[in-house]
């Protein structure tokens, strides 16, 4: 009797517990067993299970937890611009107002406002698609180096029209090729030159871009010369909605989801991205995108 009670009868026991405290919706349970029999099995199961729905408890969790938060953020942005529209359009009814400056004024305002709007809008969209894992991705072989020399040539020439020093270096000694959707790694890549140019100084900004092979990685720098981020900002910058105070002043936005975007599509692409920076010593983002497998034994650190 006591062999059947410590084999059986105790285990059941706790077994049943453990199934009162999974009906009560307490997944957070674990029925402790080392007894080596079909009973210990079954109970080894029982634990996977209950494991297995703690954790998707808890993903769901901080899921809405998310949302609430995504809602509260949206309801703020939304806000503040719109309030500004409002303003400035009964401002314009007002017939005391003649001065045609002044109308000028506010009417740029209003077109501002309606700009971050709709960047927050597109953001959001595209942000929702990812979070869902809904966003149609159409990926390719493409060699890097063909497509950043034409890449480049873009910004290349967007960039000095605005008196940005602008340089690409590329350190590869033959084509490699990578798997990439070429409009979502133009989105990922736009967001971190914005953030570059939006950031900068007002003069004398210069942004940088090397790429060159790093194991079997393809590594993309963008260096600026720009304020730099503090040490303790840094692991927070992918974050939805998170904000860098800066020290100047511009007519200038964000929606917070522009860098939490990129790193989203980067990972889509099976690669990483990476920050450095220091403040008033600029900052260089690392985008990293895997070799295709059959170009990797020709690939050197």
């Amino acid at each position: 009797m006591l062999r059947l009670e410590k084999r059986i009868f105790t285990p059941i026991e706790k077994l049943k517990l453990g199934v009162d405290e999974i009906s009560k919706g307490n997944y957070n349970v674990k029925v402790e067993c080392d007894v080596p029999n079909d009973l210990g099995l079954l109970i080894y199961s029982f634990n996977e299970m209950a494991q297995k729905l703690y954790e998707s408890e808890k993903i769901q969790n901080e899921y809405e937890e998310n949302r609430k938060t995504l809602v509260a953020n949206i309801s703020h942005d939304l806000k503040t611009p719109i309030t500004a529209i409002q303003g400035y359009i009964e401002a314009l009814l007002d017939e005391n107002i003649k001065i045609q400056g002044d109308k000028d004024k506010y009417l740029k305002t209003i077109h501002h406002n309606t700009v971050y709007i709709n960047k927050l809008i597109d953001d959001l969209f595209l942000f929702s698609k990812l979070d869902m894992q809904k966003l149609d991705f159409a990926f390719e072989s493409v060699g890097i180096g063909t497509f950043m020399d034409d890449f480049m040539e873009e910004y290349k020439f967007d960039l000095e029209e605005k008196n940005i020093q602008f340089q690409y270096i590329s350190d590869l000694k033959q084509e490699y090729r990578v798997n990439l959707d070429g409009k979502r790694f133009h989105q990922a890549f736009n967001n971190i030159i914005s953030n570059a140019v939006q950031h900068g100084p007002e003069n004398d900004l210069s942004i940088r871009i090397k790429m060159y092979l790093q194991n079997d990685f393809i590594c993309l720098a963008i260096e600026d010369n720009g304020y730099g981020i503090a040490e303790d900002k840094l692991p927070h910058i992918f974050e939805r909605f998170y904000r860098i105070d800066i020290e100047r002043k511009k007519e200038y936005m964000c929606t917070g989801l522009g860098l939490a975007i990129t790193r989203e599509l980067i990972e889509a692409h099976c690669g990483e991205i990476t920050v450095s920076s220091k403040e008033k010593q600029g900052t260089c983002f690392t985008i990293k995108l895997p070799v295709l497998q059959e170009y990797r034994d020709e690939s050197t650190t």
